[in-house]
């Protein structure tokens, strides 16, 4: 005797598209009914004078105006501020005279810079004071135009 093809779950997911089919069905024909099936649940969500969602509309008397050119759209122009003296301090922590490179430290925020030989005018060693400029590089900020102090 040979078994039925149909087994438990081809007949579950044939029961739930035609579960779907129909609810699809009822919804079409409340539509054209006009009727809503929300359960009786507002459709619009307000937002009040705090920025919150509620569903209640906002009171009028908490209604801030805004003029419409003071809404800034996109990155806020800068300032004209005090230009930062590109000319830093700082001290030689590592230098490799044969391999041509070294490691500064800025002595305002203790951050770490790489020098190259090509940026170094004047011979610098380890422990020395020197100045040096910021110049963005393939990884980072560099340090160029070093000179001893």
């Amino acid at each position: 005797m040979a078994k039925s093809q149909q087994t438990f779950n081809k007949s579950e997911k044939e029961k739930k598209r035609l579960k779907k089919r129909d609810d699809k069905a009822k919804k079409k024909a409340a539509r054209r009914l006009g009727i809503e099936e929300t359960g009786g649940e507002n459709e619009f969500v307000y937002v009040d004078h705090l920025g919150n969602l509620t569903e209640t509309p906002p009171d009028p008397s908490m209604k801030i105006e805004i003029e419409a050119d003071s809404i800034e759209i996109g990155i806020p122009k800068q300032l004209e501020s005090e230009k930062e003296d590109p000319i830093r301090k700082g001290k030689v922590s590592f230098y490799d005279s044969s391999k041509g490179f070294g490691f500064i430290i800025d002595l305002d925020n203790q951050e770490k810079y790489f020098t190259h030989v090509s940026g170094i005018i004047d011979e610098i060693a380890e422990d020395d004071k020197v100045t040096f400029e910021l110049e963005k590089g393939l990884k980072g900020l560099n340090a160029v135009r070093v000179k001893k102090v």
